[in-house]
């Protein structure tokens, strides 16, 4: 049997901010990957959110991102080797102190936003993000959406494990699988039956059109992430789910799947 981690940026509401139909995202997804307070996230949402997580048997990653909380983690900062090191470290022990005393752990790091694309192409940030990890805990798994990202080179630098091939429900990509960016056209897929489509063909062909039409080969996707903060958040993890039962995949988290029979 086929399996697919299906994954969700949650617990980024944020004082009076609140995103919806967190607790219904959780009753579909295999794995989350939890905002620690740089870019969205506050103690109250934390702890609520990785109490939720492990209610529900979901699993946890940290969703590090740049301190900028105004705009949601999604302008590029020029921060020094250092900073990006100790900026990881301090919210890994943020979202530590939540799971430890609800009896979990943290499973997996995911670059959040403009820190999380650029920690694919740049290797100071990359190399930050993995160091901190692995001084913070060499267990925990370094999430990169495809084989090229700098954060496996990283990974495999430091003897970490990976967790990959990454397909984006909601986003376009460019003929280098890098994502459309964010505010320029046709960056965003809003049609969830579009995006399930694409999501299928994914799976079953290692196919998906490039925003410039090009056909391209991808890696078989072992991740499929929906942006928790976008509006048909829960509509596309619900459809998501559906269509994947109709397709006879199951759902798990990556490091947990069973060997296919």
């Amino acid at each position: 049997m086929k399996y697919i981690d299906l994954n969700s940026d949650l617990g980024e509401s944020f004082g009076n901010y609140k995103l919806e139909n967190t607790d219904a995202i959780l009753d579909i997804i295999s794995s989350a990957n939890l905002a620690c307070g740089f870019h969205a996230g506050d103690p109250m949402v934390m702890n609520q959110t990785v109490a939720k997580c492990v209610e529900k048997g979901v699993v946890i990653g940290a969703h590090v991102g740049y301190p900028d909380l105004q705009g949601f983690g999604r302008r590029k900062m020029d921060l020094t080797f250092d900073e990006i090191y100790n900026f990881t470290l301090y919210q890994l022990g943020a979202l530590e102190a939540f799971t430890r005393i609800h009896g979990t752990r943290i499973r997996h790091v995911n670059g959040h936003g403009a820190l999380g694309n650029l920690s694919h192409k740049d290797e100071k940030v990359a190399h930050a993000i993995v160091k901190a990890a692995h001084d913070f805990d060499p267990s925990l798994l370094i999430a990169a959406p495809r084989a090229s990202s700098c954060m496996v080179k990283y990974a495999e630098q430091y003897g970490m494990g990976v967790i990959g091939n990454m397909f984006h429900v909601d986003r376009n990509y460019e003929e280098d699988l890098a994502l459309v960016p964010r505010g320029t056209p046709q960056a965003m897929i809003e049609d969830e039956d579009v995006a399930l489509a694409r999501v299928i063909r994914a799976i079953k062909e290692n196919k998906v059109v490039a925003v410039t039409g090009k056909d391209i080969d991808i890696a078989p996707p072992k991740r499929i992430l929906i942006h928790g903060d976008q509006p048909k958040a829960l509509i596309f993890a619900k459809k998501m789910k559906d269509a994947l039962d109709a397709e006879g995949i199951g759902i798990c988290y990556s490091a947990d799947m069973p060997v296919e029979e």
